[in-house]
């Protein structure tokens, strides 16, 4: 079926037959719209093709690196131009737009660049050498927008975009991400309303049944294509589709929404990537790759899917010095879909995606070792009114390491060491500014917002964080320039393509160990990570890899050589080392 095809069929199961042939013809005007501004691009043409063990996508704010007098984009710019490039290919900038609150994720205007941090220009500009990644914050906007002001004043269309609910009704069944009111009643031109509100009273929801929101949204997104986007991220996704009498999570209207965009783009822009931020337990999750399309060989729905479980479980594994969750889960993963690995996020570490993976009292230690480690935690509301934990607020480097702690060189070793754990993995890597540069819990940012979240959310002063940079004695550089060498070297490596196959190896406990090999089986890597505080001794049998034929095998991450003896590789893993062994090239 033609991408035409599909986008009539979508309108169809969403909004039956009549409804759905009126929406087509206008969604043919949009296209017809912008395929003057939106350029012809093959170089990413459909899922993964495009996609190689080059790519990875730096998560930041657009005002995370600060310059007296400069536009904080352009300092950004500055900053990924001159010490990121061929290390990274792709940034994700978070909400760039004027907002309200949530630190970006409340939108007023969903067209426009925050004049405090610059402006379309400088978007296109970054976006001229990296891949960017828009947020596309589309279940709800904010309380302050023009679309919700219109719709308390009651004008049309505007006065059907949002949910209204009777504060009778029973919603009992509906799922909240967050401890909060899922209502919130307004002052509009017809008296007091109550409009479904799921993450604040600042973030309005949208109403997906109306056709005015559904072609606003479709405008939305190939604006942002047309304005340099090459990544666009669905922010919480799962909560577009409201049935009371539901869960309101996951409805098949949602999946048919994301579905329908998919067929949009792969019309208009193909070269354009979507990708699910679904903060849920993984099988839930993984749906949203969607059903396999025969004509494609492909599936209809995000190309590549948060990979929620990865930060908890490799939390876990470092906590019990054990790689048995990991390895386990691990197996159970497709290598034909393509994930977007990472280990911290601007909201932290949910816990949500882990239930069913780790055990409840696995994941209370969590929970006490985020505490002790001077973290917070953020509660969920259950159908029964009782609060669960959502997720761990903390940075990535405080997760691991005790801030009491004054083994900076140790601390240093533990956190790269889980970093080169989520790089060897099948997909794609997302890491985290903050994750880069080794940053530490910041208090004073909890302080000043009154937010857990903003623990691991602290802008630097750019002429400061050179400094750091430059002392090769400080955590920062330390973590950033062995971080860099990471990247360089798996960049080098043909076997870690986000399509690539991965095979779990049983070594030992205490050892992560896995195979990797390219999609077309000519280059493989032997990955193993030391998890422990502890030296490890690995022997390989040639006998159980009938491809290890060679007589010396080089770790790529060192350079360091290993020689077979009787037919046995034997690896003497140091405190919390990575290795990526190839074969040794004869000369």
């Amino acid at each position: 079926m033609t991408a035409l095809g599909r986008i009539q069929q979508h309108l169809t199961e969403i909004y039956g037959r009549q409804k759905a042939g009126i929406l087509y013809e206008q969604i043919l005007k949009i296209l017809d719209k912008y395929k003057v501004s939106i350029p012809a691009d093959i170089a990413r043409p459909g899922v993964g093709s495009g996609l190689s063990e080059k790519d990875v996508v730096l998560i930041t704010y657009g005002d995370q690196f600060q310059a007296d007098g400069e536009r904080p984009l352009k300092v950004l710019h500055q900053f990924l131009a001159e010490n990121l490039v061929g290390e990274i290919s792709g940034v994700h900038i978070l909400p760039f737009f004027p907002y309200s609150s949530d630190d970006g994720f409340s939108i007023i205007d969903y067209r426009e660049v925050d004049q405090l941090l610059g402006e379309w220009d400088d978007i296109k500009r970054i976006s001229n050498d990296f891949d960017v990644m828009f947020d596309a914050v589309i279940n709800h906007t904010s309380r302050q927008s023009d679309w919700f002001k219109s719709f308390l004043r009651g004008d049309t269309p505007c006065d059907e975009s949002f949910i209204v609910v009777d504060p009778s009704v029973d919603l009992s069944m509906v799922v909240r991400p967050r401890a909060l009111p899922l209502i919130t009643p307004v002052e509009t031109s017809s008296g007091i309303q109550y409009v479904w509100t799921t993450f604040s009273d600042d973030q309005m929801d949208l109403d997906y049944s109306s056709d005015y929101v559904l072609l606003e949204i479709i405008d939305l997104l190939l604006y942002y294509v047309s304005q340099g986007s090459r990544f666009l991220r669905l922010d919480a996704i799962a909560y577009l589709w409201k049935e009371i009498g539901t869960s309101c999570i996951h409805l098949p209207q949602t999946h048919f929404i994301v579905k329908l965009f998919r067929a949009i783009l792969d019309e208009i822009a193909p070269q354009v990537l979507i990708i699910t931020e679904t903060n849920v337990p993984h099988e839930e999750n993984i749906n949203y790759f969607g059903d396999l399309v025969p004509e494609t060989g492909r599936t209809d729905e995000a190309q590549l899917v948060y990979q929620f479980p990865l930060a908890p479980l490799i939390l876990h594994t470092f906590r019990e010095e054990n790689v048995s969750r990991l390895a386990e889960w691990v197996r159970t993963l497709d290598s034909e879909s393509i994930f977007f690995n990472f280990t911290a996020s601007h909201d932290g570490i949910g816990v949500m995606p882990a239930r069913g993976i780790l055990t409840d009292d696995e994941i209370h230690n969590l929970v006490e070792q985020t505490i002790s480690h001077g973290g917070q935690v953020s509660n969920k509301a259950n159908f029964d009114g009782s609060n669960s934990v959502y997720e761990l607020n903390i940075t990535g480097y405080d997760a691991l390491n005790d801030p009491k702690d004054t083994d900076i060189d140790l601390g240093v070793r533990k956190f790269l060491a889980s970093q080169a754990i989520m790089l060897v993995l099948s997909g794609v890597p997302g890491i985290y500014v903050h994750s880069l540069l080794g940053s530490r819990n910041c208090y004073q940012c909890v302080d000043e917002s009154g937010r857990a979240r903003s623990i691991n959310r602290e802008k630097f002063q750019y002429k400061d964080l050179l400094g750091q940079l430059a002392d090769d004695d400080s955590r920062t550089s330390r973590v950033f320039n062995g971080y860099k060498h990471l990247l360089n070297v798996r960049k080098s490596i043909p076997a870690f393509n986000p399509l690539g196959d991965q095979r779990i190896l049983n070594l030992d406990p205490g050892v992560f160990s896995l195979i990797r090999t390219s999609p077309d089986e000519k280059d493989r890597v032997i990955c193993l990570t030391n998890v422990t505080s502890r030296r490890r001794v690995i022997t390989l049998s040639l006998f159980d890899f009938d491809w290890l034929n060679d007589k010396y095998w080089i770790d790529n991450i060192s350079d360091a050589e290993h020689e077979v003896r009787d037919s046995n590789l034997q690896l003497d893993l140091d405190v919390y080392q990575s290795i990526w062994l190839k074969p040794e090239i004869a000369s």
